[in-house]
C-alpha cells in the first residue's frame, strides 16, 4: 500500500506528563467535541470516542461530566483549537496543537519558548506542508485479511495498512476514523487500541546529535510545560 507512517509518542498523553495536564487536555478536548455537536455522547460519535479515550487514560468521571456541563453553559469561557508551526534546532520542525481560552496568552508562551533556544515560529504552512494530517490506530489481531476486506467493503480508502508481529496499524483520513472503528468493533468486540492518534506525522524524519539535540530537547520540554499545549508534533527520529 502507501508509505508506512511511524507510530511514535507524539501527543501530550504519551509523554509521561503529569496527570493534571492529561486531565486538563482531555477536559478541553471533551468540551470542544460537546460544543461543536451534541453534548450527548449517544448522538455525538466524536464526543463518544474522546470520552472512551479519556477513560482509557484514567481520566475521572467527574472531569468528563464537568467538561460536558461546561459545553452546555451560556457565557462560559470559550476554548478553541489553535495550531502553531515553528523551526527548531538543526533542521527540526514543530507543529504545536493548543487548546486555549486566550490566544494572546498562548502565543506569547509559545514564542517565548522558541526565543529561549534562539529559534522562531513560522507562518501558516511554513512547516505543515512537510507533514501529513492522519488518523493512526494500532491494535493486536491476527484477522488482518478479514479486517482489510471489511474496511474496503465500506468504501473506505486507507492511506496505509500494516500487520507485523500480531499488531495491525491503520493510517487513514481523520474523517474516516469513526467508520473504521465501527468496522473493527464489529469484528473484535472490546478491542483495545494500543495507539490512537489524530495528528500530524512528518513525511521524513531526521536525526539530531550533539548541541542541536540538546537544544531540541530543551525546546520540547519548554513547550510541554505550557498548560495550553495539547500535543507536540516534530520531525525528529527518536528511539
Amino acid at each position: 500500500m502507501g508509505r508506512a507512517y511511524s507510530v511514535r509518542a507524539a501527543s501530550i498523553q504519551k509523554t509521561g506528563a503529569a496527570k493534571g495536564k492529561i486531565y486538563t487536555t482531555f477536559f478541553k478536548e471533551i468540551y470542544l467535541a460537546a460544543k461543536k455537536g451534541s453534548p450527548d455522547p449517544d448522538s455525538n460519535i466524536s464526543l463518544k470516542r474522546i470520552i472512551e479515550k479519556a477513560r482509557k487514560n484514567q481520566v475521572p468521571n467527574d472531569i468528563i461530566s464537568r467538561a460536558i456541563d461546561k459545553a452546555k453553559g451560556v457565557n462560559a469561557d470559550e476554548y478553541q483549537e489553535v495550531i502553531y508551526e515553528g523551526f527548531g534546532p538543526g533542521a527540526s520542525t514543530f507543529i504545536i496543537k493548543c487548546l486555549t481560552d486566550n490566544v494572546n496568552r498562548t502565543v506569547g508562551y509559545i514564542r517565548a519558548a522558541f526565543n529561549k533556544v534562539n529559534k522562531s515560529l513560522g507562518v501558516t504552512n511554513s512547516v505543515a506542508y512537510n507533514y501529513d494530517y492522519l488518523a493512526v490506530i494500532s491494535f493486536k489481531s491476527d484477522k488482518e485479511e478479514e479486517i482489510f476486506e471489511a474496511i474496503l467493503n465500506e468504501g473506505i480508502d486507507l492511506v496505509d495498512f500494516e500487520s507485523e508481529n500480531g499488531e495491525i496499524t491503520i493510517s487513514a483520513k481523520p474523517a474516516d476514523i469513526n467508520k473504521i472503528k465501527n468496522v473493527l468493533e464489529s469484528i473484535i468486540p472490546n478491542i483495545e487500541y494500543t495507539y490512537d492518534e489524530i495528528g500530524y506525522f512528518a513525511k521524513d524524519e531526521i536525526i539530531l546529535t550533539g548541541e542541536d539535540l540538546e537544544h531540541f530537547e530543551r525546546l520540547y520540554n519548554l513547550l510541554d510545560e505550557i498548560d495550553d499545549v495539547a500535543a507536540i508534533y516534530h520531525n525528529i527520529k527518536r528511539d
